[in-house]
């Protein structure tokens, strides 16, 4: 938790403080006087007596208790200030700007260690170091402009990166997006993003703002992040992040279908969909989300986009109907009587265009009849720029007007930003949000609207063997577990397996195809990839061609055994489960056998998955259309597809040690779903 004390300091004390307002230490000092922090404020700096108008002391043992401490001075003199402040003054707040710690060298990093040390010794907050600092509705601690906008019901920002956050405030405040707090973590030495959003979520109340924005270098504590980001989304909050350094290339040669498919960026998706945050890719992306949650929920999937412009309608109408949402066609009585009080050649079948000549007072009627006359409409979209030839704020103050009375939300895209600034700026000061560019604001909205929000949901616990399966682990060596073991577990788990046996001599195999019946299929034991050897050999009819498979088969490099199952038809699926890293494990569906390696359409979830979780996965799949069955082709039981997930995802909290796990194919149908192949790898210790 953050120290009081950090958080509404009585006194400030800027160490490196300076009349140069061009230095971090003269930058953060001016910003605090100017942007009227009501404490005291004291400078340190050996070379000067007074500091913009304060009392400058040349050492910081001769500066009284001071309740936060901004550190703007080298690297290598820190330690031995805070030790000062720390031990001596009762400073419970730090942010240090300077760099040169973790992020530079080893030397650095044990440095920084130290520091922090200090800090927790005294129960004191450390923010940064390497970073710009903090706004709260206390103090302005940064030494960057522009400091924005701060509205208790603005957004509260948290970034790792300090010249990120100055960049999304500077677009943030252009289209007149509010801030509450914005707090830039730098090296995260002791508190990082997710320590932040923990106090936003201890400390919430009703005067708390419900809009949380997260620009995210490095998740250092998913469980932390999911448990405080789905606290505060289930209090009313919405949650919006960048997780930068998206791509995962090279980073690992993946010995399984799931480790493939499995990566940290699958990890961060699962992450954020469970915890309910509406994952961005782009600042200006990040800004216009955040500035939809500024508005009333969005309750239906029902647009009305009403506009001046042809062009920007269609493009809007585009970005919205191909991401989910509709712009139904509004062709009733009501839009009869509507298209009487507009100029000829007005259109009104939705989008509906008043053309250019449209008047402020039309634009009203327009509104008007969405709120109250159509029914079916959700929400309005109002597309308003100017050609430069009329002044356009009487339709802006009707917009206002408007959007404070109408129950349905309605969204301002005001593109003119050169010909109709003023005007625009003149809206933003009734306290609005524009949004300049239609196709951003439309893709916006809707992956707003398709973001499920986190359930509370009781887990199912199937019946499962913990005993047998605790045995099999504790007794097998690292590795990839031997086919019997593998089947030996999953039946313990109650997961439906096609029979199986393994055999190492022709009579064996002889014997087993007899018990079985043919058709009957072989695989090899032993290499992983069996497909890629050769090394599988599907329906089998008669005990010749048995023999035959069977030589060829053990002269593959690596063949330890055969393995014969039934020969099973279905469609063919997968599930998958991998450990990634600090995530915990992901369970992974989609369809199964060559389509994962050529479509690779999975779905993934961070466990434990709940049965409505697992049904999402499926329904989420772009290939969900096969397993629902098409054109006469017999589909999936889905409820015991979603089962069989969720006894994966049981299995693997009784059987941490599992790293990977593919079935890969299960085969099913509409009554009846196995497992054809199967393999676990563990990794104890």
């Amino acid at each position: 938790m953050l120290h009081s004390k950090f958080i509404n300091p009585k006194n400030i004390a800027v160490i490196g403080a300076s009349n140069n307002i061009q230095t971090p230490g003269g930058s953060v000092l001016n910003n605090l006087i100017s942007h009227n922090f009501k404490g005291e404020l004291i400078a340190v700096n050996p070379k000067e007596t007074e500091v913009q108008g304060i009392k400058c002391y040349q050492h910081v043992t001769e500066i009284q208790n001071v309740d936060v401490a901004i550190i703007a001075i080298s690297a290598k003199f820190t330690l031995e200030t805070i030790k000062i402040l720390a031990q001596q003054k009762n400073t419970k707040g730090f942010i240090i700007f300077s760099a040169g710690f973790s992020e530079t060298s080893k030397e650095g990093k044990q440095l920084e260690q130290q520091i922090v040390e200090e800090i927790n010794n005294v129960g004191g907050t450390l923010l940064g170091p390497n970073n710009i600092g903090l706004i709260n509705q206390n103090y302005a601690g940064v030494f960057t402009t522009p400091i924005p906008k701060l509205d208790s019901k603005g957004v509260d920002f948290i970034s790792g990166s300090g010249a990120t956050a100055v960049f999304i405030m500077e677009a943030a405040m252009s289209t007149g997006l509010t801030f509450s707090s914005v707090y830039s973590v730098g090296n995260s030495a002791q508190i990082g993003v997710e320590e932040v959003l923990q106090h936003f979520d201890k400390t919430f109340n009703s005067k708390s703002s419900k809009v949380k924005l997260l620009y995210i270098e490095s998740v250092n504590n998913p469980q932390k992040l999911l448990k405080h980001a789905k606290s505060l989304i289930q209090k009313g909050c919405k949650i919006a992040a960048i997780k930068a350094g998206s791509s995962d290339e090279g980073s690992r040669a993946a010995s399984s279908h799931t480790g493939a498919l499995a990566n940290s960026d699958v990890a961060v998706d699962a992450l954020f969909k469970k915890a309910g945050i509406v994952r961005c890719y782009s600042k200006n992306e990040l800004i216009t989300v955040a500035s939809i949650f500024m508005h009333p929920e969005l309750k239906g999937k029902n647009i009305a986009i009403i506009t001046h412009a042809g062009g920007p309608a269609v493009m809007l109408t585009d970005a919205l109907s191909k991401n989910g949402l509709n712009v139904p066609e509004i062709n009733n009585k009501q839009s009869e009587d509507l298209l009487t009080k507009l100029f000829p050649g007005s259109s009104v079948s939705n989008p509906i265009d008043f053309l250019a000549t449209g008047t402020a007072e039309q634009l009203g009627i327009i509104i008007d009849y969405c709120e109250n006359k159509f029914d079916k409409i959700d929400a309005m979209v109002v597309i308003f720029g100017s050609p430069g030839l009329f002044n356009v704020s009487e339709v802006y103050k009707v917009l206002n007007n408007k959007m404070q009375l109408c129950k349905k939300p309605i969204y301002p895209v005001l593109p003119s930003f050169i010909n109709a600034k003023n005007e625009i700026e003149e809206f933003i000061k009734y306290g609005n949000i524009n949004f300049p560019d239609e196709v951003l604001f439309g893709e916006a909205l809707a992956k707003i609207y398709t973001t499920s929000k986190p359930l509370i949901e009781e887990k199912i616990n199937f019946n499962i063997d913990k005993s047998s399966i605790r045995k099999i682990i504790e007794t097998s060596e690292n590795g990839y577990l031997h086919p019997e073991k593998v089947k030996n577990l999953l039946l313990a788990a109650t997961i439906p397996m096609v029979n199986e046996n393994v055999c190492s001599t022709k009579n064996e195999c002889i014997q087993t195809a007899i018990k079985f019946n043919f058709p009957v299929v072989m695989k090899v034991v032993g290499p992983v990839h069996k497909s890629d050897v050769g090394g599988i050999a599907l329906n089998i009819s008669s005990e010749e061609k048995l023999l035959q498979s069977f030589e060829t088969l053990m002269n593959i490099e690596n063949a330890e055994a055969v393995l014969i199952q039934p020969m099973k038809k279905g469609t063919e699926l997968f599930i998958g489960a991998k450990k990634e890293d600090k995530f915990g494990h992901l369970v992974l569906a989609g369809l199964g056998g060559i389509f994962i390696e050529v479509l690779k359409d999975t779905q993934a979830c961070l466990a434990p998955v709940s049965k409505y979780e697992a049904s999402e996965m499926i329904q989420n799949l772009k290939s969900y259309k096969i397993i629902q069955g098409v054109r006469g082709q017999e589909g999936v039981n889905e409820e015991i597809f979603a089962e069989i997930i969720t006894k994966i995802s049981n299995l693997i909290e009784v059987a941490p040690e599992i790293v990977e796990l593919d079935l890969n194919p299960l085969f099913g149908n509409s009554k009846e779903i196995f497992a054809v192949d199967a393999r676990i790898r563990i990794e104890k210790n």
